[in-house]
């Protein structure tokens, strides 16, 4: 572990609590020199790290740098393999090259922004530097392709259950089937499975799931074209060390549901959460657009919808679309 690394690792662990120069080249093993410019290089790289007269560094509580550091200090041992950067084309597509070499299930790639972040449909999502939080964890679950759609939908009860931990309950997330989560009927998390198959089994080789979350409004606001309907957590307010806090969160209840207990028994939550229920909606396929009224999950985790002519339908694929009550 460089040094630098392990500076921050040894500040995370104390946030808000002063540690002597001298200190941390003892606990390193490095001369203070070394320490005084991994500090440096950190600071460059946007950790706020100040220092007190006598006392030594410390990152304040208000700090909102990402790192792998601050997040492994949250996450406790959870055996996942933790990659933080700060800019990326897409987690995804890096994740899906890292996947096809070998890498073994629960390696998290995260970034603070995406030059090319993907969602669903071949659409773009749109992730600024400085307002969000986008994640992807590499899956190698033991299920058929068609099974695969349970991934996206307990993901998304992760999510929820991650953002009313970090707001101690102020925020009350909503699941728009099947990959969306919103929050006052707006989007703030969009969720994209993408998956290797074997052709010879039918089982999944490798699912890269990947979430991005808005946190906060980007500077200038969202895109004309995703405004009306786009969103954040927190607006401009400031949150303390939220971009670790919400993806260790996050990561923590990934890892229980998906790699630890493997049972897929969300349902129930999924359906809790759902904010379609009884509302009138689109059905999109392709250039199609048909009204219908939802009447709620089955247990496959598809979409029951009543079409105008009394007819119903079990929705695995497609997409719908709601109006704000």
């Amino acid at each position: 572990m460089k040094t630098k690394q392990r500076v921050l690792e040894l500040l995370e662990s104390r946030r808000g609590k002063a540690v002597s120069g001298e200190e941390l080249a003892g606990l390193i093993g490095v001369s203070r020199n070394a320490v005084w410019k991994a500090i440096e290089e950190l600071r460059k790289d946007g950790s706020t790290i100040l220092a007190r007269p006598k006392r030594g560094y410390f990152l304040p509580d208000y700090d909102n740098s990402l790192s792998a550091e601050g997040i492994r200090a949250l996450t406790g041992d959870i055996p996942l393999k933790i990659d933080v950067r700060q800019s990326v084309t897409s987690t995804n597509d890096l994740l899906k090259e890292i996947a096809h070499k070998g890498e073994p299930e629960g390696y998290a790639l995260i970034a603070a922004e995406q030059t090319a972040g993907k969602g669903r449909l071949g659409r773009q999502f749109y992730s600024p530097k400085g307002s969000g939080v986008y994640i992807s964890l590499l899956l190698r679950p033991d299920m058929k392709a068609e099974q695969s759609l349970c991934i996206t939908t307990s993901a998304a009860v992760c999510v929820c259950k991650a953002i009313e931990k970090v707001s101690d309950g102020k925020l009350s997330p909503k699941i728009k089937w099947v990959n969306d989560i919103y929050l006052n009927q707006k989007k703030v998390c969009g969720i994209l499975t993408e998956a290797a198959v074997s052709f010879e089994s039918g089982q999944l080789d490798y699912a890269v799931l990947g979430i991005g979350i808005n946190i906060f409004t980007p500077q200038g606001d969202f895109p004309e074209d995703i405004k009306p309907v786009a969103s954040s957590l927190f607006g401009q307010t400031e949150q303390a060390n939220i971009r670790n806090r919400l993806t260790a969160a996050v990561l923590s209840e990934l890892y229980k549901r998906l790699m630890q207990d493997k049972t897929m028994d969300y349902l129930d939550e999924y359906r809790s959460y759902s904010m379609l229920d009884g509302r009138s909606v689109m059905v999109i396929k392709g250039d199609k657009r048909t009204p219908a009224r939802v009447i709620g999950i089955d247990d496959s985790a598809r979409l029951i919808v009543k079409y105008e002519d009394g007819t119903e339908a079990a929705l695995s694929s497609g997409e719908v679309s709601v109006k704000p009550r």
